[in-house]
């Protein structure tokens, strides 16, 4: 079997449990680097609503916050966890703060930098957002610049939950 998104996972926010991507089988995800200090921050509530609307279709959002861009995840995993959930009710699922750039990235995000390419697959921000379809396979990324509510990106969303 070639190597897919479900080969990869990450340890959650609590440092506790860890995210199989291969739990996710048959569900789309978004696959997404997150910061609280971000002039894209505001993203959270779009990418909340995303999942509280498509959900129940398969979807599956994951915030993987960084500190990688401005200095802007600086807190703990803990302080992390505790401002999505307070300012932005965030209930899809975080892992703790991850490297998403460079030699140092997230095992991750040096394979979508492979499937997608350097624009598609290599966050040069936060909110960088990557669609992974129900086989595993990565189907496209969005910078910063698109909003999870962008018609395109919710067409694409539509589109991989419908194969």
């Amino acid at each position: 079997m070639s190597e897919n998104a479900y080969s990869y996972s990450f340890k959650d926010i609590n440092e506790e449990d860890v995210i199989n991507l291969s739990d996710y089988k048959g569900k789309t995800l978004v696959v997404v680097n997150t910061a609280s200090l971000c002039g894209f921050t505001y993203q959270y509530d779009g990418l909340q609503k995303l999942y509280d609307d498509y959900k129940d279709q398969g979807l599956v959002v994951l915030g993987v916050p960084s500190n990688d861009f401005g200095n802007q995840e600086s807190g703990t995993n803990s302080e992390v966890k505790e401002f999505c959930e307070s300012t932005f009710s965030i209930t899809f699922p975080l892992t703790e703060k991850n490297v998403v750039k460079g030699k140092d990235a997230h095992p991750f995000f040096k394979w979508s930098k492979k499937e997608l390419g350097f624009i598609g697959g290599v966050p040069r921000w936060n909110f960088h957002k990557i669609i992974i379809g129900k086989d595993g396979n990565a189907i496209a990324g969005y910078t910063a610049l698109t909003r999870p509510s962008s018609k395109k990106f919710i067409s694409e969303i539509e589109k991989a939950l419908q194969l």
